[in-house]
């Protein structure tokens, strides 16, 4: 009993003696909460005009949040005299954060790359992006994956890390956009009018002047059945559906004013001849068609 008794004793003494610390340290951590406090809303408003993701807004605050409170459980302690404690904390916190980390590798990538995808200029939702084999409309950009809305309405998830390790076309980062339209005129035609013809309707259904550019018109080769032609013009857009509508109302445009002008767009197409007073067999006619 006496054991006790001197135990307690000694304790009370103890406490007595570090009340000026304790006091000192429950300042320190009261100060470090609304400190903690005041630099969530703070880093949350500095970040907030570049992240406009609100996953990732709230885990940067949150960090630095977190390390507020760390310093101060830290000052606490030191002035606390728990030195051989607080090394024992953090060294069990390492080996801990070693594990942790293998065993959520994949995780924890896509998280890193999600934070760092965030921070990209040439890369924000509402962007048209064409990566990995998809094209769509950026619809999200989260801790954990990345979010695109193809044209035919459908959502693909893609994981950041597959984002930020692949090249990515982004049709939102220039205003104009190059169409290009191939097809074929007939060796009877007249060539500089078609150029002519084409160009005059592309003018007049897209106007390259507003732009700043010109209609470009080139004969590419002598084909089987045709003479080939590649016309490229510019649009005013940074959305891919676009660019398709612009190529298939140049199509339809320069149909019409062919269709108008009397110039065939050729199609594949088989002869055949027959030898005057000649009886060709079904075998014949069959290895004249394979060669």
């Amino acid at each position: 009993m006496n054991k006790v008794v001197s135990k307690l004793e000694t304790w009370k003494e103890i406490l007595i003696k570090n009340i000026p610390n304790i006091a000192i340290a429950l300042i320190v951590l009261v100060i470090a909460y609304f400190a903690s406090r005041a630099m969530n809303s703070i880093v949350n408003k500095t970040i907030g005009k570049k992240i406009k993701q609100k996953s990732v807004r709230d885990l940067v605050s949150r960090f630095a949040s977190a390390i507020t409170i760390l310093v101060g459980l830290y000052l606490a302690m030191t002035v606390l005299k728990f030195d051989d404690t607080l090394k024992a904390i953090v060294s069990a916190a390492g080996v801990s954060g070693i594990v942790i980390g293998l065993a959520l590798q994949g995780t924890l990538s896509n998280t890193i790359s999600g934070v760092v995808l965030s921070f990209r200029k040439n890369l924000n939702i509402g962007n048209w992006i064409e990566t990995n084999g998809y094209s769509g409309e950026v619809m999200d950009i989260n801790l954990n994956y990345f979010v695109i809305k193809e044209a035919d309405n459908n959502m693909v998830v893609i994981p950041n890390k597959t984002i930020l390790e692949s090249p990515f076309k982004n049709y939102s980062l220039t205003t104009k956009m190059r169409v290009a339209i191939e097809c074929g005129v007939e060796y009877g035609a007249d060539l500089e009018k078609v150029e002519k013809l084409t160009k005059e309707t592309i003018s007049n259904n897209f106007n390259q002047e507003a732009i700043g550019k010109e209609a470009e018109f080139y004969f590419t080769e002598f084909g089987d059945s045709s003479i080939n032609f590649l016309c490229r013009f510019w649009i005013d857009s940074d959305n891919l559906l676009e660019k398709l509508k612009a190529k298939s109302n140049a199509i339809i445009e320069i149909k019409k004013a062919f269709d108008k002008e009397n110039i065939s767009i050729p199609f594949p197409m088989r002869t055949l001849e027959f030898v005057p007073n000649n009886k060709l067999n079904i075998n014949e006619v069959a290895n004249k068609e394979a060669s």
